[in-house]
């Protein structure tokens, strides 16, 4: 029996096209986030709402900015540069000679004055200039395996040139540890010596989990050539903190490091008579040696950088918002919004041109009549 429609019976359409198939069976499944179908807000960025907000922006960055320039102001500190007063005048012309001779005295003693009252606690920082601890080839001469572990005190990989000496390994080997800062400092307030605390000085974290409590120096600066201070070698690595706060590279090659903190408030004008050992070769490279006393505020030490960082970001956002504001009393909206829709009108226009019709308009109008072509 025929069907009254005039179909006759067979497989359905879908059956008949296998690529049709395919493409329903590929089709994703329909969801707002794939067909980006999501509720979004896009705000609109109106004169009314801009200007507020910069001003607002600019109002409160120009105050964290004074506000951080006041504390690095409340900081005191004191820096003093030595490696060329403390050398002997017979010397200055041969620097590396003075200080590569064991026999010369490296003593120097050198009155500090106190600027403005200093409370405890005082830092002492040393200050390199020109030492580029984030040369590649440094930063790598290291193990921290053998620096933690005291199983691998034998592996040495990584630590050319200073890696064995006679055959045995050196611990810690490797460059950083071999040009470890060797100066040292003593201060005295008139007869009275002020003690220097060391204890503490280094992160607890690196005491912890990067130098070992078993692992003991050995071999170490005993070669022909000397790079810095030595070590003890019955005092662990965990307890050696002047190599720990050394081992943290340096990112720029002008960095201070902790050396050690006075536990006493020092006045104005009193004046503090400092010690130096003048052991650590930056002449060969033409680097500067500093020693700086600072306290510290609630931002850290003295940098004025972050504050004048914001007061120019906020100045920069009042600035542009006065430039909004002319513009806007200049050009009111109404009429700009007027030009904008008459442009678009023109847009339009020739958008319809290039596809085979014709729009007449009226500049600054918004009617448009469209005619199609013969």
């Amino acid at each position: 029996m025929v069907p009254a429609n005039g179909d006759t019976a067979g497989p359905s359409s879908s059956q008949d096209d296998p690529a049709a198939t395919m493409k329903k069976r590929n089709r994703p499944q329909y969801h707002p986030f794939t067909q980006q179908q999501l509720p979004a807000c896009k705000p609109i960025l109106a004169p009314q709402t801009v200007i507020p907000v910069l001003l607002f922006v600019g109002i409160v960055f120009i105050l964290i900015g004074l506000g951080c320039i006041a504390a690095s102001n409340r900081v005191v500190e004191v820096v003093y540069q030595y490696e060329t007063s403390c050398i002997p005048g017979y010397m200055l012309d041969n620097k590396v000679a003075y200080i590569q001779t064991p026999s010369i005295d490296k003593t120097c003693t050198r009155i500090l004055k106190v600027p403005k009252d200093m409370k405890h606690p005082i830092y002492i920082y040393y200050q390199l200039d020109k030492f580029y601890q984030n040369h590649r080839r440094y930063v790598k001469s290291r193990n921290d395996k053998q620096l933690i572990n005291p199983k691998e005190a034998n592996n040495t990989q990584y630590c050319k040139p200073e890696a064995t000496e006679h055959g045995s390994p050196v611990v810690p080997c490797g460059l950083v540890a071999w040009s470890l800062f060797n100066d040292t400092y003593s201060f005295a307030r008139g007869n009275k010596a002020l003690r220097v605390h060391k204890r503490g000085i280094s992160w607890r974290s690196e005491r912890e989990h990067i130098f070992g409590k078993q692992v003991f120096p050995r071999n170490f600066q005993k070669g022909a050539l000397i790079g810095g201070g030595a070590l003890d070698p019955r005092i662990p690595l965990s307890k050696q903190e002047d190599l720990i706060v050394w081992m943290r590279t340096a990112a720029l090659p002008t960095f201070r490091k902790l050396y050690g903190r006075i536990q006493v408030d020092l006045r104005a004008g009193e004046l503090i008579t400092v010690t130096m050992q003048n052991n650590y070769n930056t002449y060969s490279f033409g680097g500067k040696k500093a020693l700086v006393l600072s306290t510290a505020g609630v931002l850290g030490g003295k940098n004025s950088f972050l504050g004048r960082g914001y007061v120019i970001v906020g100045l920069a956002c009042l600035l542009l918002a006065l430039l909004l504001t002319m513009l806007c009393l200049v050009f009111p909206l109404a009429s700009l919004f007027a030009n904008m829709a008459a442009f678009e009108m023109i847009g339009m226009g020739f958008w319809l041109q290039e596809r085979g019709t014709s729009c007449t308009a009226v500049p600054f109008a918004p009617a448009c009549t469209v005619t199609m072509r013969a």
